[in-house]
């Protein structure tokens, strides 16, 4: 799958561990950001939910042209069909 993810997380968040472990599995590359040691991170995550650091949040940026996609808690399937939309 072609396209860029970047997951938005923290240390003790499970679900971005389950997510990472997913997309690893997957063979699905991604870049993680810490939110807690980049504050322009954890801004644009707030921006994105409403004034809250929910995480995990993934933007995705699909190769084929097609808008990017921002989403809280997405599942394996939410992300691998943003990078095909």
């Amino acid at each position: 799958m072609q396209g860029t993810v970047t997951m938005y997380s923290t240390e003790w968040c499970g679900y971005c561990r389950r997510l990472k472990s997913q997309l690893d599995r997957e063979g699905i590359a991604y870049t993680e950001i810490n939110i807690e040691q980049d504050p322009a991170s954890a801004a644009f995550v707030e921006k994105a939910n409403g004034g809250n650091q929910t995480v995990p949040t993934v933007l995705v940026i699909p190769s084929n042209g097609g808008s990017e996609v921002v989403m809280t808690n997405p599942s394996l399937a939410q992300v691998k069909e943003a990078l095909t939309a």
